[in-house]
């Protein structure tokens, strides 16, 4: 297995790093999404369709990227030997906290869906920065390998 992976290494680089822009794509997107949503009057067919758009968003990008990067990112890790450097383990600590965000978006979507606006406008478009301050912590612990 070991040197199927050694062949298909660059490949599989490639698509954790594909599948990571579309998981942070749909990050972005959701809180985005919920802002509108909120901004529509309850029960009105604008409603219907923004439970509908987010519902799509995670079940078509969110939820089989998260997947892929997962499973992508463990096997690279594995191979290139980080599951023991630093740099990996802090990594690993914003990628968990990433799907931390991501289960609590996907829940705050079924309180919307159940017309639960629990947060402001102004508190979702802070939400939205969470994964961009993430991923840049993430990419440079990555690319720097600082520890």
């Amino acid at each position: 297995m070991t040197e199927t992976i050694a062949v298909l290494y660059i490949w599989l680089k490639s698509a954790h790093i594909i599948f990571v822009i579309f998981w942070m794509a749909g990050l972005f997107m959701l809180p985005r999404f919920f802002v509108y949503h909120q901004e529509s009057p309850e029960g009105s067919d604008e409603d219907v369709k923004w439970v509908d758009r987010e519902s799509k968003l995670i079940k078509i990008i969110l939820n089989p990227s998260i997947i892929v990067v997962w499973i992508l990112g463990l096997v690279l890790a594995w191979h290139i030997g980080a599951l023991s450097e630093g740099w990996f383990h802090a990594k690993l600590l914003f990628v968990l906290g990433l799907s931390a965000y991501h289960g609590w978006i996907i829940g705050y979507s079924k309180k919307l869906a159940r017309n639960e606006r629990t947060l402001t406008g102004k508190q979702l478009r802070l939400f939205n920065e969470v994964p961009g301050i993430a991923a840049a912590i993430i990419v440079v612990l990555v690319v720097a390998k600082p520890f």
